[in-house]
């Protein structure tokens, strides 16, 4: 039966369920994938393709049941014929829904659920993997380096396809050498493709005067490598504060005695003009 079709019938309801010997109890529910023997749902496709399944929800109480119908996607758009489902006694409803494919999204697997809820709050949940096909590139760059006090700050950014774990190299030179230099390790992040993550890195033991130039370097696992950069200049403003007080106190004393000396030389030469 054509989806369209399938869609316009809402669902299709089996015949009662031939259920075993003895009474069922009310509100006794299950939802799994349609046709049996699947723990969960999985398909595959490329960016923008709908890929369309079946939901089986099956009714084993002797009362009619109502339950909602949503889904939780990383990003997968799931779309029922309907968000209310009801299910008379002893059957089974087959509600077919598609999953869509953002045309923008990278090669690997989603992971979603589909969720039943009865209007007494009870929930069942269905796994849904969707694996996303195309090629598959690493791609990282570091960016927006730069020397906060004791501290470099940097932004890592997956410009690729694939998860990405980063290592990290931090070297910086002075005027007179390095400065700075740490081995390449591991950094415990994991970067989603697309993701922008802000990081710092402690420099409790940088220079107090300086002039450096800060090279940070990252790799990851099929990516080219990658360097950003930044210069900073540290002053002790303690000591240079201290040094300009000192020489504005000298000016200050210098221009006082200037003062007092053309005052001195100016009263000596009235004493000499003046009328004995």
């Amino acid at each position: 039966m054509p989806y369209a079709d399938a869609r316009a019938l809402l669902l299709t309801l089996s015949l009662p369920l031939l259920l075993a010997a003895g009474p069922a109890t009310t509100g006794g529910w299950s939802a799994a994938p349609s046709g049996g023997g699947r723990p969960s749902f999985y398909a595959e496709g490329a960016p923008g393709a709908v890929l369309r399944d079946t939901l089986s929800v099956t009714n084993r109480g002797t009362e009619p049941l109502t339950v909602r119908l949503r889904a939780i996607g990383d990003g997968l758009r799931v779309a029922f014929a309907g968000p209310v489902l009801g299910i008379p006694a002893r059957t089974r409803a087959e509600v077919p829904f598609t999953v869509t494919v953002p045309a923008d999204a990278p090669p690997g697997d989603r992971v979603g659920e589909i969720v039943v809820r009865d209007a007494g709050g009870r929930e069942s949940a269905v796994r849904l993997l969707i694996r996303v096909g195309g090629p598959e590139l690493a791609a990282l760059t570091v960016e927006h380096v730069a020397v906060r006090g004791d501290r470099i700050t940097y932004e890592l950014v997956n410009r690729g396809t694939t998860a990405l774990v980063p290592r990290l190299a931090v070297h910086a030179d002075g005027v007179l050498g390095a400065v700075l230099d740490r081995a390449p390790r591991t950094l415990p992040v994991r970067l989603s493709p697309g993701r922008r993550l802000g990081l710092d890195e402690p420099w409790p033991d940088r220079p107090a005067l300086d002039a450096v130039t800060v090279r940070l370097t990252v790799t990851a696992p099929g990516a080219a490598r990658a360097t950003g950069r930044a210069s900073a200049r540290f002053v002790p403003w303690d000591a240079v504060a201290g040094t300009a007080a000192g020489a504005l106190s000298v000016a200050v004393a210098a221009v006082a005695l200037r003062r007092r000396g053309r005052r001195t030389a100016m009263a000596r030469a009235g004493e000499r003009g003046a009328p004995t």
